[in-house]
């Protein structure tokens, strides 16, 4: 850990002059420093326990993992120079490049020498993978890597080592899985993924990723200061380029400077003022000035209506059914704008298996139906099973900013001409509906779903939410889902488990909705995640 890397040294430091006084650099969109918002305080900056948006966005611009997705979604190496898959798929052996540096700010740290870099071995990934499935560390993404050798012991605590993570030497890395996993790939290049360094992160005495002494980075950026006061109103999170991995892999910004809102509204207002130059939102609406803004858009939320499984009358699987086929989704197309579009299944566009979309494989097409006469027949077994002759009124609770609720009237009078009975709609603030549906304060919601990556597996196992209360044996075939071996069994078993949610009636599709990077004009090739909420600027460029 000791070693100087003079050459290295030399190259950052004609790097931090050559940008010193340059806000914006060259003609080729590089040196601009970036004012961001952050939606909230990041929760930790350690990968293997963050699980917030803030934190992601943070991470993604901070470390660097063995894979990442591309702009298109393709799955890329980064960290790693190569890699080779087994026949049977139960080992991958990755070949580390030699070029990737740890740095930590002496500014703001003591424990590491100033103008020291540390090469990323294999082992910093032995250690964080160790970390990450022990049950000490309680990271919430644990159970999506139980297909690695040994990590079900780990979580249990019946292991304190893994086995199936292990280095053969400084820069390569071997994974050995219990059972083959064509998801293994995608998992990769998450957030729990990335590396950790043993000797730094008990050098840190229990605050790894708490403030902005105790981070060190791999990646493009690292955190210069992070100033947060929960009563205070100038809360900041700074991040400089990290030279040294710019020798070998361009980093176009000088600095990224994160401002840390509250909420949404104060971000958006910051956003059209001017001083802000990108944001993430759940909506681009007509208020934008198209000449001034651009957006990337992305079909990955689905939203559907719940049911309170403690409520009587709602947990009733007819009337379910009932509401399921009185919504007529041909004619709410011809209502709706471009945001939305109609959900016949779960899987929403943005979702890609084979390198494709879900949804070009297999057409949700027919998946859910409007046939009224049906819906009134179920409707009338379920007044029989419930013992009523009418039902109350009831209303849909909606969180105001998920989307335009004048669409849900839309729905509910639908729902109101089939059924004979009010469905009203009560718009609620985003922690209002979180608090109601947590507390089970409601009896229809319109509940948003969406995955922690792009990954069809990750996105069905968000059906075993408590809340949309589907069967265990439904649930014991999205499990399933991650044992596929052959990547080209995933369309038939998707389809058939996505089936298997639909014909339960606890989740009734309605709308696939687009979530957005809104960004200045001038600002180019942002990469925007739309599952985990991140937004990585290394090849940001600025003409402005």
């Amino acid at each position: 850990m000791k070693k100087k890397l003079i050459l290295i040294i030399t190259a950052f430091c004609i790097a931090a002059l050559s940008s010193c006084g340059s806000s914006s650099g060259g003609d080729d969109g590089s040196g601009h420093m970036y004012s961001l918002c952050l939606n909230g305080n990041p929760q930790s900056l350690d990968p293997q326990f963050a699980d917030d948006p803030s934190s992601d966005t943070v991470i993604a611009n901070m470390y660097s993992g063995l894979l990442k997705t591309d702009a298109t979604g393709a799955i890329v190496c980064d960290n790693a120079e190569s890699y080779d898959i087994s026949q049977d798929g139960l080992k991958y052996t990755f070949k580390l490049r030699h070029d990737n540096y740890w740095f930590n700010d002496k500014n703001h740290n003591d424990y590491a020498d100033e103008g020291e870099y540390f090469t990323v071995t294999a082992d910093d990934y032995v250690f964080a993978f160790n970390r990450l499935l022990s049950p000490d560390t309680q990271a919430p993404h644990a159970d999506n890597f139980v297909c690695i050798k040994g990590a079900s012991d780990m979580l249990q605590g019946k292991s304190d080592k893994l086995a199936g993570v292990t280095s053969a030497d400084a820069y390569t890395l071997v994974f050995t899985l219990e059972y083959a996993d064509a998801d293994f790939l995608n998992l990769l290049t998450t957030s729990a993924a990335m590396p950790c360094n043993e000797e730094f992160f008990y050098g840190t005495k229990g605050r790894y990723g708490l403030d902005d002494k105790s981070v060190m980075s791999n990646g493009s950026f690292f955190v210069r200061q992070w100033f947060y006061d929960p009563y205070g109103s100038h809360n900041i999170l700074y991040m400089k380029k990290n030279s040294v991995n710019n020798v070998n892999d361009e980093i176009y910004p000088s600095y990224l400077s994160f401002d840390i809102e509250k909420n949404s509204s104060d971000i958006e207002k910051s956003f059209k003022s001017g001083d802000v130059d990108c944001m993430t939102s759940m909506n681009f609406s007509k208020s934008y000035n198209k000449r001034k803004f651009s957006y990337i858009k992305s079909k990955s939320l689905t939203l559907g209506l719940i049911f309170n499984k403690n409520d009587k009358v709602y947990s009733n699987q007819n009337l379910r059914k009932a509401i399921a086929l009185s919504i007529d989704r041909n004619e709410l197309s011809k209502e709706i704008d471009d945001d939305l579009s109609p959900a016949y299944g779960l899987v929403p566009d943005a979702i890609k298996l084979l390198g494709r979309s879900y949804r070009e494989l297999c057409s949700d097409s027919g998946m859910s139906v409007f046939d009224k006469n049906a819906a009134v027949k179920c409707l009338e077994k379920a007044k029989e099973e419930i013992g009523a002759q009418s039902f109350p009124t009831v209303k849909i609770l909606v969180s105001a900013d998920t989307v335009n609720s004048d669409y849900i009237h839309l729905v509910s009078q639908q729902l109101q001409d089939t059924l004979g009975y009010y469905i009203g709609v009560e718009e609620v603030t985003t922690n209002e509906f979180k608090t109601r549906i947590s507390s089970g304060d409601y009896s229809v919601a319109l509940y948003p779903v969406t995955a922690d990556y792009n990954s069809g597996v990750s996105f069905l196992k968000q059906f075993k939410d408590e809340c949309i209360g589907i069967s265990e044996k439904t649930g014991q075939a999205i499990d399933k889902l991650d044992h596929i071996e052959n990547s080209s069994d995933y369309v038939g078993n998707f389809s058939s488990t996505e089936k298997m949610i639909l014909d339960e009636y606890c989740y009734v599709p309605i709308f696939y909705k687009n979530t957005y990077l809104v960004c200045k004009k001038e600002n180019k090739d942002m990469l925007y995640d739309p599952f985990s909420g991140a937004v990585n600027y290394k090849d940001a460029k600025n003409f402005g």
